[in-house]
């Protein structure tokens, strides 16, 4: 006969004394307490769940004319940059050409107004300081009238949807006169 020396010997399970009902009492309750712990941190995770949710869905609502709220802010300065390049408005001009300019400023009132309905806005940056959030500088000028830093001319608007910068406005920014002591902000 062959002897199995393979055998792994299971040790006997040691029996638990007995729990008395007050033992038994606290540990339904650190069972319940851990359990009750565990369900509020859940909940808590929820309702950061559906905040960040509802958060992220009203962003995008906002937001997702991005694009097409740029193009469409382009259109509109193309539209100004047209009525602007008409001749000047005189005495003796045709009737027509004064309907015309007359329609012309009447559909751009008419698109900004909608525009501005849908949240899109225009802001003139003129003489306002130099903002590189909102503005894209140009060319810099020489200039005594105007602190440095201030915008003397905008060649397009600032657009924004919502708030949210769409397109920045081209300016020209004022720097001081050749040979002018430097400007030193001592507020700052």
């Amino acid at each position: 006969m062959t002897e199995n020396t393979d055998k792994t010997e299971i040790p006997p399970q040691e029996e638990l004394p007995p729990e008395t009902p007050e033992q038994r009492i606290a540990t339904l309750e650190q069972e319940l307490q851990e359990m009750r712990d565990k369900w509020l941190r859940s909940e808590a995770e929820m309702a950061n769940l559906r905040t960040r949710t509802k958060r992220e869905v009203d962003d995008a609502r906002a937001y997702a004319l991005q694009k097409f709220g740029r193009d469409v802010a382009e259109a509109a300065e193309n539209l100004t940059r047209g009525i602007t390049s008409l001749p000047k408005r005189t005495e003796d001009e045709p009737e027509i050409i004064s309907k015309m300019r007359d329609g012309f400023e009447g559909i751009e009132r008419s698109f900004i107004a909608l525009l501005e309905r849908n949240g899109i806005t225009r802001i003139d940056p003129t003489g306002a300081a130099f903002d590189a959030n909102l503005h894209q500088a140009m060319a810099e000028q020489e200039s005594a009238e105007h602190p440095p830093g201030t915008i003397i001319q905008a060649w397009t608007q600032t657009w924004q949807l919502n708030g949210r910068l769409l397109r920045p406005a081209m300016v020209v920014v004022a720097k001081p006169p050749a040979g002018a002591a430097p400007h030193i902000d001592v507020e700052a």
